[in-house]
């Protein structure tokens, strides 16, 4: 065969399969349209990132077949109830941090943070090769959750005080803004919890409704403008070694979706979830130069105070584990992993980040 006829027949023949095969694609991928609600408002522009980074790359694989409308706290259901709209299929999926909803089982905590648990390196490991989302997506199908991590905003900060916390006695009566299963254990020591979206924060603080709050850190916590009514910054969030953020999609609506929709949700996912601590990373250490530069106090809690705080912490961890199979289950095996995550830490990164923390040029 002349090379000229070759390449008429070869190209005559690739033209028919892609004829044939346009209308299998698109039969594969069919249009739709999700609501993705979240627990913060637009403001806060890394968590919330997190929705807008997923629903722009799943609508450009599938050529927009496949839409996820992004929602701020409040914009269709309120701030603390995202799950709760996941549940009964008012939304297909949300994007939050499940320690909001230890109400309803204390082991939701586990999805995101426990005082004294895991950082957010440990968290990524135990999620994904440790089999710790498979467990967690076992007890979600009791409300029809399907759980896929995407964010963390690292450890915390240990939040904005009034008053100077100079001792375990200061902390008694104290009316406390803090999220999740860290209430419980500050409650044995006195403290005051109050459970407050972050959008509603300052206002309560200003009025002195709280004593004190928590958010995440420097980048946000500047961006709430808690350093106007309260002076004293306390390092570290003990309660939030690592803030693992979570998109929660309906079982009904997750099992439903083509495998082709499945892989490119999960992908998306992954991509936030490496993203939103990028981000975190990335504005942090400007943000608490301008903040402490404006008057804030930076102070770490006392050696007494953060032992005090593990002794509750196991108290309560104790306690619930006694009386609840799925959290002690899952519990037992993060606290398996840390250790021996801490173990590496100890001889690689921890060693290496004091020597270079030690030699930082100082400016």
């Amino acid at each position: 065969m002349k090379r000229r006829e070759f390449l008429k027949t070869a190209g005559a023949g690739l033209a028919a399969s892609t004829a044939v095969a346009a209308p299998a694609i698109a039969q594969s991928m069919p249009e739709l349209k999700w609501r993705c609600t979240t627990s913060w408002p637009k403001s806060l522009d890394v968590p919330f990132s997190a929705s807008e980074t997923i629903s722009k790359y799943v609508a450009e694989a599938t050529d927009n077949k496949f839409q996820i409308q992004a929602f701020a706290g409040g914009e269709i259901v309120p701030a603390l109830q995202a799950v709760d709209a996941v549940t009964n299929s008012t939304v297909e999926m949300c994007h939050t941090a499940a320690y909001y909803f230890i109400g309803k089982d204390p082991t939701f905590a586990l999805y995101c943070s426990v005082p004294f648990g895991l950082n957010s390196r440990q968290q990524n490991a135990w999620f994904q090769d440790h089999g710790g989302q498979d467990m967690l997506n076992e007890f979600g199908k009791k409300y029809k959750l399907y759980g896929i991590s995407g964010g963390n905003t690292g450890t915390q900060m240990g939040g904005w005080f009034r008053k100077e916390i100079n001792t375990v006695e200061d902390l008694n009566g104290l009316k406390f803004r803090i999220g999740g299963w860290a209430g419980k254990t500050l409650s044995k020591l006195g403290t005051i919890p109050q459970q407050i979206a972050g959008g509603d924060i300052y206002p309560a603080l200003e009025k002195g409704t709280i004593d004190a709050t928590e958010w995440v850190g420097p980048y946000d916590d500047e961006k709430l403008g808690f350093y106007k009514v309260a002076k004293y910054y306390y390092y570290p969030g003990w309660w939030e070694g690592g803030t693992a953020l979570h998109f929660f999609i309906n079982t009904d609506k997750w099992d439903a979706l083509p495998k082709a929709y499945k892989s490119l949700l999960t992908i998306a996912c992954g991509y936030a979830n490496m993203d939103v601590q990028a981000r975190y990373d990335a504005r942090n250490p400007q943000a608490i130069k301008r903040l402490v530069a404006n008057g804030t106090q930076l102070r770490p809690f006392s050696q007494a105070i953060m032992e005090a705080c593990l002794k509750a912490s196991n108290e309560v961890n104790a306690e619930t584990s006694a009386s609840n199979p799925d959290f002690k289950k899952i519990y037992e095996s993060q606290m398996e992993f840390r250790n021996d995550g801490n173990l590496w830490w100890q001889v690689a990164e921890y060693s290496y980040e004091t020597f270079m923390i030690r030699t930082r040029p100082k400016s």
